[in-house]
Parts: structure tokens; C-alpha cells; sequence
């Protein structure tokens, strides 16, 4: 007789996740999807762009008739010098490539058209790292012209290029928009279009790095210390080269597994840099508040009372007399800025009180601006502080000025509030 056959054992069954391991990865799973699925916070991440974008090009447009003696081949701080200081800290500046007026005028133009058009948010990938290129450039030149507006600026330029800054309020998310429609009622199935200026925008950055390649003197390092220890700006900037390269090549397949995955990491990166974004201002704040605290002066609610003396600090002396005329008040503004600036990192956390900080931030801002005759540095921090702003009032301003331009403005078509980012060359 044939042996019996036994049946196979019963497949064990896979362990049941209670308690809270499940709800530990319940969490990681929708943070991993909403980091990798979402480029969060795109009206704040816009408004931080026109911000900065705007304050840089409006210190451009300020300092034109003396930008040969500040940052040129007539100020005081030489060629030799400035190409022996970025030797030693290894900053970046296409100006030490070459001894040239004319070299100097064609960057001074780019910063300025690479500022308004990153401003209207045309073509944002491409503008941010012209942006970038042109703040670095111009302060990296002089270091000594600078302050802590200039710091903010120099920052942001940078960090701004690892957003997805233009996915709202710009041209980019109005072309976007144009094309869905288009293709709705065209019936047309879901592809890229052509974009023969990406073609060519992508086609002149890489000419143009190769021949700066070529012709500066090993100024456009590859492996040299750089924005990271062993990191060229070199591969930088080829770098951002080739991804958009990539990125151009999975729009034309909007469902391959490329173009998914590109979207994932460009997700994952703007998220990353939001956030560095948020900590940068939380930090500015805190090192600002507790130095303020070491200081006599401000422990004892007298230093504002100096500043406002000064005749390089006071664009309106009577102003400033009135004001530091009552000790009360000073002492009120003295204490009110350190605790106002200690305090706000530990409340970001906390909608209402962060909301009510933002504001007396604002208005501390706007009287910097007015009293002290530092406008460029309280439009940088505004710029900056706006990265905190609840979504729901930036759609309300946003609805607002929509309306007065469609006053001012009635038969120009309006740009969509939310559109996705366009591919910017």
C-alpha cells in the first residue's frame, strides 16, 4: 500500500501588532508618505521667495549708482585681496574669476534680472540658483559692506534653492495650470509639454559651466572645500545640472517609476529644506535674545536709548529724540525685544501664541526700518519670519491683492492660487 500522505502543517500566522508598536508604525508610515507625497507649506515657501527675492533686488536697484566702489574693481577692498581671502575661506564668488569692469557689470545685470524673475517666479529652478549665484557673488566680494541683513539673505539664497519654491503665486504654477486645461479640454492624455525654454535655458548653464570650467583657473573646483568639506561648488553646480537633466527626462513619462521617484526626493528635499528654513529663524532669534540678556545695557533697559543716538542710525532725529526722550518707553522696548526673542523658539508649537509673536516681531521689524534706517535688513527678517505664517491668512492676503489686481487690471487672466510646480528648466 502507498504510504499515506500528511498534510502540510498550517502556515503560522504573521505576529499582530498591538499597542503602541503598531501605532509607532502607523505614524512612520504616514510621515514617510506625507514627507515623500507633499512638498508642504508651498504658499509659505512662495511668500519666502517673493520676499527675499525682492529685498535683494531692491538693495541692487538702491546702490547702482555706487555698486563700482562697493562691490566692483574701484572700491577699496582690491582684486588681489579678494581673491586671496576666498582662497583661505573658500567662498564662492564669480567675481574673483577675472580683473574685468565689464565682467563685473554683466554678473551686477544678471543678479538683478536672476532677482525679478525669481520674484514673478518664472522658470524657479533655474532662477533660484542664479539667485544664489549673484547673492554669493556680490557679498562673498566685500565681506566688510555687510550686516545682519546681508547674513539673512546669504542664507536663505542658499537654502532657497532646495525648495520647491514656485508651486504657488508664479508664472511657473500659471503655465502649469494653462497646460492642464489645455489638455482637459483638448482631451489629450497627461504628458509634458515640449518647453523649448528649459531646452535652452538647460542647454546655455551647461555651456556656460563648462567654459567657466575651462577658463578660471581651477576657480570652479570640483573636490575643494566648499559649501561641505570636500565638496566642490564645482560638482555643486554640475550637480543641479544634471538633476535637472533628470528631471526633464521623467516629465516626459509622467507615471514611470522616474519620474516618481524624482518627485519623491524632490519632495523630501524641500521638506528638509523648509525646515532647515524654520530652524535657521528660530536660531537667529535665540542666539540674539541670549546675547542680548549677557549685556549690561539690556539688564538694566537702557540700550536702545544709545542706538537712537547715533547720527548713522538716525535718518529721523526728532523722531528718534521723542522717543528716547521717555525712559519708560525705552525700558518697555528694551526688555519687550529680549523676551520677545527668547521666547518665540519655545512657542512655535503653540499656534495662537506664535501667531501673536510673529506680528510684534513684524511691527518690531517695521520700526527698525523706520527709526534706525535699516530697511534692507527688516525686510530680510519680515522675508524671513513669513515662514511661520498660518496658511489660512497668506490665502486671505492672496485672495485680497487677487482682487485689487483684477480692479486695477480686469481683462488680465488670474493665476490660479494652488497650481502644481511647473518643470522650470
Amino acid at each position: 500500500m502507498p504510504a499515506a500522505r500528511t498534510a502540510p502543517p498550517p502556515p503560522v500566522p504573521a505576529p499582530v501588532r498591538t499597542g503602541a508598536l503598531a501605532r509607532a508604525e502607523a505614524a512612520c508610515i504616514r510621515g514617510y508618505h506625507r514627507v515623500t507625497g507633499l512638498a508642504l507649506g508651498p504658499y509659505q515657501s512662495a511668500v519666502i521667495r517673493i520676499g527675499f527675492a525682492f529685498t535683494w533686488l531692491c538693495f541692487l536697484l538702491r546702490e547702482w549708482p555706487y555698486r563700482r566702489e562697493l562691490y566692483g574693481p574701484q572700491g577699496p577692498f582690491s582684486f588681489d585681496m579678494a581673491r586671496q581671502l576666498t582662497d583661505g575661506n573658500h567662498a564662492f564668488s564669480v567675481l574673483v574669476w577675472w580683473d574685468s569692469t565689464a565682467w563685473f557689470e554683466v554678473v551686477y545685470a544678471l543678479a538683478i534680472a536672476s532677482s525679478a524673475l525669481l520674484m514673478l517666479g518664472w522658470r524657479t529652478r533655474t532662477m533660484s540658483v542664479l539667485f544664489m549665484i549673484g547673492v554669493l557673488s556680490l557679498q562673498n566680494r566685500s565681506i566688510f559692506l555687510g550686516d545682519g541683513g546681508d547674513n539673512v539673505i546669504h542664507l536663505m539664497a542658499t537654502y532657497l534653492v532646495l525648495t520647491r519654491c514656485g508651486q504657488v503665486w508664479s508664472l511657473d504654477a500659471r503655465r502649469a495650470a494653462r497646460e492642464a486645461a489645455r489638455r482637459q479640454v483638448d482631451g489629450e492624455p497627461e504628458r509634458a509639454p515640449r518647453d523649448m525654454t528649459g531646452m535652452v535655458l538647460w542647454a546655455l548653464a551647461g555651456a556656460s559651466l563648462f567654459l567657466a570650467q575651462l577658463l578660471t583657473d581651477d576657480r570652479l573646483r570640483l573636490t575643494a572645500d566648499g559649501p561641505l568639506p570636500g565638496l566642490g561648488w564645482g560638482a555643486v553646480l554640475w550637480g543641479l545640472w544634471a538633476v535637472q537633466g533628470l528631471w526633464w527626462l521623467a516629465r516626459r513619462r509622467p507615471r514611470g517609476d522616474l519620474h516618481g521617484v524624482l518627485d519623491a526626493l524632490a519632495n523630501l528635499v524641500h521638506n528638509a529644506g523648509l525646515l532647515v528654513i524654520m530652524a535657521e529663524v528660530c536660531l537667529i532669534y535665540a542666539t540674539a535674545g541670549w546675547y542680548k540678556i549677557q549685556g549690561s545695557r539690556w539688564q538694566d533697559g537702557t540700550a536702545l536709548y544709545y542706538p537712537l543716538h547715533l547720527d548713522y542710525f538716525s535718518p529721523w532725529p526728532a523722531l528718534a529724540d521723542l522717543l528716547a526722550g521717555s525712559g519708560v518707553v525705552v525700558m518697555l522696548l528694551s526688555y519687550g525685544t529680549v523676551m520677545v526673542q527668547v521666547a518665540f523658539p519655545f512657542t512655535v508649537f503653540n499656534r495662537r501664541i506664535k501667531n501673536v509673536l510673529i506680528v510684534v516681531m513684524m511691527l518690531e521689524h517695521i520700526g527698525i526700518a523706520i527709526l534706525l534706517g535699516l530697511p534692507f535688513f527688516s525686510l530680510a527678517m519680515i522675508a524671513a519670519d513669513a515662514v511661520f505664517l498660518p496658511t489660512g491668512f497668506l490665502l486671505w492676503v492672496g485672495r485680497r491683492l487677487g482682487r485689487i489686481r483684477g480692479r486695477l487690471l480686469p481683462t488680465a487672466g488670474g493665476a490660479p492660487a494652488s497650481a502644481p510646480e511647473a518643470g522650470a528648466g
